[in-house]
């Protein structure tokens, strides 16, 4: 699996960066209907994830203690972190 996977949902792109993450679950725990731990407990988006506010994928991505989870408005301008 690459290092880097991201998705677009509701005209933003999120990048998880596999590599710096560090299972704090913070994300999980803001947003547990967007993100979850995949085999390896490492942040992975769960399966469908349409509907979820732009306002709560940004704040679950910017608590974040490493930032490992980037955040992309629909123009490319990096919102998180």
């Amino acid at each position: 699996m690459s290092r880097f996977v991201e998705r677009k949902v509701s005209g933003l792109t999120v990048k998880i960066d596999r590599g710096s993450c560090i299972a704090s679950a913070n994300c999980i725990n803001a947003a547990p209907e967007f993100f979850e731990f995949d085999d390896e407990r490492i942040c992975a988006f769960k399966g469908l994830t349409d509907g979820i506010e732009n306002e709560k994928i940004i704040e679950a991505c910017s608590v974040c203690p490493v930032n490992a989870l980037y955040v992309f408005d629909d123009g490319g301008k990096q919102v998180v972190p």
